[in-house]
C-alpha cells in the first residue's frame, strides 16, 4: 500500500520579497531546554525523580538560562518535582524555569499552584489552531479557538497578579503553528498580545512550534518571516522556535527561522521528543561553535553530557550522530585518514582550525585525537601510520607506512574486522623487532681511519651458530659495516631508505631507525631500538641484512 497519491504537497507562504536568505547568524539565540518537559513525555519510562534531578543539574551545568521543566497540572510528578526544586531553592538566581499548561482555568490554577514562592518563572500557555486540530479534534471555528486562547491569557494574568512577588513572563504557543493559516496564527497571537499588553521592557514570547514537520526549511523560514512582519508591538515581542524531526530537518529549519528574525529556540540535548525527536541543541550550538561564533552554552564534556541523557532517557546515542556520538570524528577511509594525518602533522596549536575532514577540533568536546583514525580494511597507509605515531611514538617514513599498512591490511581482510592499536603494535614488532634473526651483532668497534674522515669498523656477528669477525672501511659507520658485511657475504646490497628519530623526550630517550637496503630487485626492511642512536642503526641494518643472507643461504641450500 505504498501510495504517494494519498499525500497533498504543503502550500508554502506568498513572500517574494524574502529577505531571510541574505542574513547571516552572528550571535546565539536565546536557548530554553524542554528535556524535562516535551523530552521527558516522549519516553517509553517517564524520568524518575533521580533522573529529572540529574538531567536538570546538567542542564544548569551546560548553562541554560531558561529551562522548561515539566507539565505540572497534567501530572502529579511533574507538580512534585517543580515544588521540589522551589522549595528546596534549587533554581539558581540566573536561571528561568518554564512550566506549560493548556489554556485552561482549571488547569492554570493548578499551574500556578505549583510555582508558589518561585522567584522568577515563564508561564508557558497554549491551545491548537491548526486547521485539521479545529476541524477534526475541536471541531470548532477560527473564533472559538481564539476564544480559548484569550480565555486563557486572562486567567494567567490574573493569576499572576495574585503572586506579585514572582517575576513573571508569558509565553504563548498556537500549537501545530506549520499547519495553521499564517493570517490566522497572528490573529490569536494578536488576540493574547492584546489582554498581556507587552512592552520592550516585559516583552511577551511566542512560541511558534512545528510541532510535526510539514515542508522544506525554507518554507518554515518563510512563516516566520511572515509572522514577524505583522505581529502588532513588534519590538515587544521575543519570536521562539520549537522546530520537530519528522523531516529530519529541524535544526536546518531552526537555523533558517533564526535567520527569518526569531530570537529564541527551544530543543532538547541529543534531540529525544516525540516521534522523531525534538531539534537537537547541541547540533545548533555546535553549527555556530563551528563558525566562530560563541553557543553561550559549555558543551566542552560531551561524554558527560552524553552518559547523563543516556541515563536519564534511556535511549542510546547513534553513533553518528553530529558532535555526540562516537564514531563522528573516526575516519575509516585509507585517503580521509592520509588528509587528516598530514594537517594536524603542520598544525600549530591557536592557529584556525583547518583539517581536512574535521569541521571543529575533537578535543574541544572532551574527545583525543587517538579517537579520530581507526583500522579497517578500508584504511590506509596513513591510519595506520597515525595509530602508530599517536599512540606509540613511531613516526614511520612514507615507505615503511606503505610496506607495513599491507601487512595491517591483509590481517583486517582476514579477520574481516577493525584492527585496534594494540594489534597493529603486535604486528609491527612482530614483523620488525622481533629478536630471532639468523645474523645477530656481538660487539663492534670503530676508529677513525684517516685524515679524510672515514670510519675503520670492526664487529662481531652471530652468523646461523657460526661466530664471524667483519672488517670494513667507509664514510661513516654505516657506510662501514655495509662494506664488512659485503666482505664476509660476498652478497651485494646498498642502502636505499633511511630515517631515525628519538622515541620520546630527554636524555634517557631511546632511538629508533629505520632502514631499507636492496639487493638487484628485492628490498628488505629492518627497524631496531637503542638508547644509542649507532647501536640503533647498526642493527637496523643487520635486521634487514639478516633476510637477505638467509635468502642466500636457503638458495645455496637448494
Amino acid at each position: 500500500m505504498f501510495d504517494h497519491t494519498k499525500y497533498k504537497p504543503f502550500q508554502p507562504v506568498a513572500i517574494p520579497d524574502r529577505t531571510w536568505p541574505n542574513q547571516v547568524i552572528t550571535k546565539a539565540p536565546r536557548w530554553c531546554s524542554v528535556d524535562l518537559r516535551d523530552g521527558n513525555q516522549a519516553l517509553i519510562e517517564p524520568m524518575s525523580v533521580s533522573q529529572k534531578k540529574a538531567m536538570f543539574d546538567l542542564l544548569v551545568e551546560v548553562g541554560f538560562k531558561e529551562i522548561e521543566i515539566g507539565f505540572p497540572a497534567a501530572s502529579q510528578p511533574d507538580f512534585d518535582f517543580v515544588r521540589y526544586l522551589v522549595e528546596q531553592n534549587r533554581i539558581p538566581d540566573n536561571v528561568t524555569v518554564q512550566v506549560l499548561t493548556q489554556a485552561r482555568p482549571e488547569l492554570i490554577q493548578r499551574t500556578f499552584e505549583s510555582l508558589k514562592g518561585v522567584k522568577k518563572a515563564i508561564l508557558h500557555l497554549y491551545n491548537s489552531t491548526s486547521t485539521v486540530q479545529r476541524e477534526k479534534v475541536f471541531k470548532l471555528d477560527k473564533a472559538g479557538i481564539v476564544a480559548i486562547a484569550v480565555n486563557g491569557a486572562k486567567e494567567v494574568m490574573r493569576c499572576a497578579a495574585l503572586a506579585p512577588e514572582t517575576d513573571w513572563t508569558f509565553q504563548y504557543s498556537p500549537e501545530s503553528f506549520t499547519g495553521t493559516e499564517p493570517d490566522f496564527a497572528v490573529e490569536v497571537c494578536n488576540a493574547v498580545s492584546a489582554v498581556w499588553q507587552p512592552t520592550p521592557q516585559t516583552p511577551v514570547i511566542f512560541n511558534l512550534p512545528s510541532t510535526v514537520e510539514m515542508a522544506t526549511p525554507n518554507v518554515y523560514a518563510d512563516q516566520i518571516e511572515w509572522f514577524g512582519r505583522r505581529i502588532n508591538n513588534r519590538d515587544s515581542v521575543i519570536i521562539s522556535l520549537h522546530t520537530h524531526n519528522d523531516r529530519g530537518c529541524a535544526v536546518a529549519a531552526a537555523e533558517l527561522a533564526v535567520m527569518a528574525g526569531a530570537q529564541r529556540v527551544e530543543g532538547t540535548l541529543l534531540g529525544n521528543g516525540e516521534r522523531t525527536g525534538n531539534m537537537d541543541i547541541v547540533v545548533m550550538a555546535m553549527n555556530l561553535y563551528s563558525q566562530g561564533i560563541d553557543p553561550e552554552l559549555d558543551l566542552s564534556d560531551m561524554d558527560k553530557i552524553v552518559t547523563v541523557v543516556k541515563a536519564c532517557t534511556q535511549i542510546d546515542v547513534h553513533p553518528r550522530q553530529p558532535y555526540s556520538g562516537d564514531l563522528v570524528f573516526t575516519a575509516f577511509s585509507g585517503s580521509h585518514q592520509d588528509a587528516i594525518k598530514k594537517c594536524l602533522d603542520i598544525y600549530t596549536e591557536g592557529e584556525t582550525w583547518e583539517i581536512a575532514y574535521l569541521p571543529i577540533d575533537p578535543r574541544d568536546l572532551g574527545r583525543t585525537y587517538q579517537d579520530v583514525i581507526r583500522v579497517n580494511s578500508q584504511s590506509g597507509k596513513g591510519g595506520v601510520a597515525y595509530v602508530l605515531a599517536s599512540k606509540f611514538g613511531f613516526q614511520l617514513p612514507r615507505w615503511l607506512q606503505i610496506e607495513f599498512s599491507r601487512i595491517v591490511q591483509k590481517r583486517a581482510e582476514d579477520t574481516g574486522q577493525e584492527i585496534a592499536p594494540d594489534t597493529i603494535w603486535e604486528l609491527f614488532r612482530e614483523h620488525y623487532l622481533s629478536d630471532v634473526h639468523p645474523v645477530r651483532l656481538d660487539s663492534f668497534s670503530m676508529q677513525r681511519a684517516n685524515e679524510n674522515g672515514r670510519e675503520s669498523f670492526s664487529a662481531g656477528i652471530r652468523c646461523f651458530d657460526e661466530y664471524l669477525s667483519v672488517n670494513g672501511e667507509g664514510d661513516g659507520v654505516l657506510d662501514a659495516f655495509v662494506v664488512a658485511l659485503k666482505n664476509a657475504t660476498g652478497i651485494d646490497f646498498e642502502i636505499m631508505e633511511y630515517g631515525e628519530h628519538a622515541l620520546g623526550q630527554g636524555a634517557d630517550a631511546e632511538a629508533v631507525t629505520y632502514i631499507q637496503l636492496k639487493s638487484q630487485s628485492t628490498r628488505y626492511t629492518g627497524v631496531a631500538i637503542s638508547r644509542d642512536i649507532v647501536s640503533s642503526s647498526l642493527n637496523a641494518l643487520l635486521r634487514a641484512a639478516s633476510q637477505l643472507i638467509a635468502e642466500s643461504q636457503e638458495r645455496r641450500v637448494a
